[in-house]
């Protein structure tokens, strides 16, 4: 997978998080964590594939949470699924 794939991987789970964050049917700290989330993707001081599997790593810990509404941890769940091809490729 080329870089350019890569990053466009990144900006679409990007969106997808900021979409969680202006939902209003989402608790406020899940919204935090997801705002911390978002922060950690973009931030460029570790390369993409540490950047994604921390990510991950929070996300899945984030999809157990029992106050998670049903349509926001499958949204979870998407972002997981397409941050694991970045993750491994690298």
């Amino acid at each position: 997978m080329v870089k350019a794939e890569k990053e466009e991987i990144v900006k679409k789970c990007t969106a997808m998080l900021e979409k969680m964050m202006q939902d209003i049917t989402v608790p406020r700290n899940i919204r935090k964590s997801v705002s911390r989330v978002k922060n950690e993707l973009l931030n460029g001081d570790e390369s993409l594939a540490v950047r994604a599997a921390a990510v991950i790593s929070e996300l899945e810990e984030l999809s157990n949470n029992p106050n998670i509404p049903s349509h926001t941890r499958t949204l979870v769940w998407s972002i997981v699924s397409q941050l694991e091809t970045v993750s491994v490729e690298e």
